[in-house]
This record gives structure tokens, C-alpha cells and sequence, in this order.
């Protein structure tokens, strides 16, 4: 029962967000902070679900930028925890077929967002070009997903290196974002669902790196990455226990 309540108030909410949210975007369309705005619109919806969310941002990454945020992927409950955590002048980069979703879709595309087209390898190639000329010159901070897709539970998947073209293109840092895993930790029947912690890390500096870095500038922040969620789950353990 509780689970079918909770599915009703965010489908409502979902349409709430995407009717008023279509109305406030046709009226300043692709401005640099809308996306933070409506990222915030559908973040603050975890606690629908019953989770606790706890944002750590340091100074240098609040006070800062332009940035390339480099977050790990874990299921479809991160739009509901991860985008509560978006700076302002931050736009993330998604699947151009998210265009069509309704609501969401057209609220993700006048907010700003970056659309690539996955299945045109050429058109991805350009995607790089676009976003590093947006944080050049329109000094606008990127969201991307280095491992492509979804990981289900699996801890954190291989990377793909179009993040850190991006960074290297535009000559800003990468700010890691790491979030606790989420994986089976949400039942929809429970009330409480526990707490979730969401952690940027220390910009990354790609100051004089080249191509030839791309490769071991990846592993250095899969390998910190991979680390720090291991880190925030067990935190997040303890004080499971502690309670209990």
C-alpha cells in the first residue's frame, strides 16, 4: 500500500514539475542556472522515497569553476538524490532520445541541457567539442557520467574517456562526485529507507595534460572514485548500525 502511494505522489509530482517547470523555462529558455533549478525541483523528491540525503560540497568546488563533475551512475533513483546536489552554471550531457520523454523531456531540453546522439559516434565526437566551448565560453560547469550507463549494484563500471576530453579540451579540473550506493537499499513498502551521502571531492587538476594523459588521469579518478564510494558505504553502515 505504501509503495502505490508513494508511485501516485511522484507521478503527480513528475507532472507538477514538468507542466510548471515547461512554463518557467519558456520564459528564459537555456539560461545557464536553469538546470540547477529544476535538478533541485526533482532532487528534494527523495524524501518521497523515504531516504535521508546528506550533500558534502568543499569550498573550493562551491566557490569555484567552471568544472567537468564526473558522478557515478547507479539507477534510476539518482534523479531523485544526485541532482539535488547540482551547482548553479552546471549542465549535464544525456541521450538526445530523453527529448521525447514526456514532461521530463522538454524540461531537460529548454533547461540547458547538452543532447547527444549515442548511436552517431561522430555526433557524440562533436558533443565533446560543444560542451568544452560552452565551458569556455559561456563559463558553464558540465555533468557527465563517465561510465555510460547505469550500474545496478555492480560498484563503480570502467570509464569511457569522453569526460576527460572534455576537461582537457576546455582546460578546467574534474571535480569526482560519489555517491553512497543506493542499489536494493530503497524498499518502496518501508518507510524509512536510510541515509544516502553524496561527496564531491578535491578538484583534479588537468593543467598542461595532454591526450596521452587522458588514460592514467582516468584511472587516477576511477581508482579515488572507486575508494571514496567504499568509504561512504561503510559510513553509512555504521551509522545503520548504530541505530539499530
Amino acid at each position: 500500500m505504501l509503495a502505490a502511494v508513494r508511485l501516485l505522489i511522484l507521478a503527480i509530482l513528475f507532472i507538477l514539475v514538468g507542466v510548471f517547470g515547461c512554463l518557467f523555462l519558456i520564459l528564459r529558455p537555456f539560461h545557464r542556472n536553469n538546470t540547477a533549478i529544476m535538478a533541485h525541483a526533482f532532487g528534494r523528491m527523495h524524501r518521497v522515497i523515504g531516504l535521508k540525503l546528506e550533500i558534502r560540497v568543499p569550498p573550493e568546488v562551491e566557490k569555484g569553476g567552471p568544472f567537468v563533475f564526473i558522478a557515478n551512475h547507479q539507477n534510476s533513483y539518482d534523479i531523485l538524490t544526485m541532482s539535488r546536489s547540482l551547482l548553479p552554471g552546471t549542465v549535464s550531457i544525456g541521450k538526445k532520445s530523453l527529448k521525447w520523454v514526456p514532461f521530463f523531456g522538454q524540461v531537460y531540453w529548454l533547461a540547458g541541457n547538452i543532447l547527444i546522439d549515442r548511436k552517431n559516434s561522430g555526433k557524440a565526437h562533436g558533443t565533446i567539442s560543444s560542451a568544452a566551448n560552452a565551458i569556455k565560453e559561456r563559463q558553464l560547469s558540465v555533468w557527465m557520467f563517465p561510465e555510460g550507463t547505469r550500474s545496478y549494484g555492480k560498484r563503480l563500471l570502467p570509464f569511457k574517456t569522453g569526460a576527460f576530453h572534455t576537461a582537457l579540451q576546455a582546460d578546467v579540473p574534474i571535480v569526482p562526485v560519489c555517491m553512497s550506493s543506493t542499489h536494493d537499499q530503497v524498499k518502496l513498502n518501508r518507510w524509512r529507507n536510510g541515509t544516502v551521502i553524496l561527496e564531491m571531492m578535491a578538484p583534479i587538476s588537468t593543467e598542461g595534460l595532454t591526450k596521452n594523459d587522458v588514460r592514467p588521469l582516468m584511472q587516477q579518478c576511477h581508482e579515488q572514485m572507486d575508494a571514496k564510494i567504499a568509504e561512504l558505504d561503510a559510513e553509512v553502515a555504521a551509522r545503520d548500525k548504530a541505530i539499530a
